[in-house]
């Protein structure tokens, strides 16, 4: 097994990330690798990483994406140094280029209120599931990955918590608002008919039964699919937009913010590992805060 494959059983065993994001890492060092045309990982330094870091922009890649692969060769040296006997890491030192730092779209609490509200379910379980979703969605502020990987029993309808678990496979508790829960109410009856009956097939052998959400034929509801459903209820509720489910993380964050000013609570509700990640919902709303600090601030105060 060569340095590579170590790294990579490593991050999955040990460190527990997800396929995805370990098949990304792999990505990044296939790209060291070829640009070291032939030298061994080993005898790279400095000035070759920073000749690799060259290419790459010369290639037009985002800085943002060669700040990625930088991060993913770095991790790759730190692990070798101290596992595998490498003689130094060639990425210390090396900062990468700077990016400016797109702001994430996000959705108005007039237009969440469109997109979640006026719609009846009238006994349809496939919109009770989806309505059931998108609230839990803008109330807790989860990932696509987390709300698709929930089990029954992860959700406490009556505490109003839910067990997520997130990046790196790690847990938290977050609140569950009243609208979701009693979106998940209708829910849960309903779903039981899907359990027992999809697709008219009596018997038929489910895959996940412990799953929140599931689809027609009682496996897990994929990913793809709460994509797609979500973008044809923006279309019916009018919005005139994309919506992608990430676009109500941001929501929830950003009106969560506005209303509580707690960047910390917010942290520890997403489920950042650092608070820079968070902060990037304090720029959203300059108007807000503009008005916050006229009503305020005694400097800011207009006399009368």
């Amino acid at each position: 097994m060569n340095a590579i494959e170590q790294y990579l059983q490593h991050l999955a065993a040990e460190r527990r990330l997800s396929p995805h994001t370990v098949a990304a890492y792999q990505r990044d060092l296939a790209r060291l690798s070829e640009m070291a045309a032939g030298k061994p990982l080993a005898e790279l330094t400095v000035t070759d990483v920073r000749s690799a870091i060259v290419k790459l922009r010369s290639q037009s890649l985002a800085a943002a994406s060669v700040a990625r692969q930088l991060s993913s060769w770095r991790g790759f040296y730190t692990f070798a140094c101290r596992r595998l006997g490498y003689a130094s890491n060639p990425c210390l030192g090396l900062r990468p280029p700077k990016a400016a730092r797109a702001l994430p779209d996000i959705l108005s609490p007039d237009t969440c209120s469109q997109l979640l509200g006026g719609r009846a379910d009238d006994g349809d379980p496939l919109a009770a599931r989806d309505r059931a979703m998108f609230e839990l969605f803008y109330s807790s502020g989860l990932r696509l990955s987390e709300l698709t990987g929930l089990d029954l029993d992860d959700v406490n309808l009556q505490s109003g918590e839910a067990q997520v678990t997130g990046k790196g496979r790690k847990t938290r508790i977050v609140p569950v608002g009243r609208q979701a829960l009693a979106a998940l109410a209708i829910w849960l009856p309903l779903r039981l008919r899907l359990m027992s009956c999809g697709d008219g097939i009596p018997g038929e052998v489910r895959v996940n039964p412990a799953a929140l959400f599931i689809s027609q034929r009682g496996t897990r509801l994929t990913q793809r699919s709460v994509q797609l459903r979500l973008n044809r209820w923006a279309l019916q509720a009018g919005l005139g937009q994309h919506v992608h489910p990430h676009m109500l993380r941001h929501a929830f964050a950003t009106h969560v913010l506005q209303s509580s000013g707690d960047l910390r609570a917010v942290q520890e509700m997403l489920g950042h590992a650092s608070i820079s990640t968070t902060q990037v919902y304090t720029h959203l709303d300059w108007q807000h805060l503009a008005k916050v600090y006229d009503q305020a601030h005694p400097r800011a105060r207009k006399k009368g």
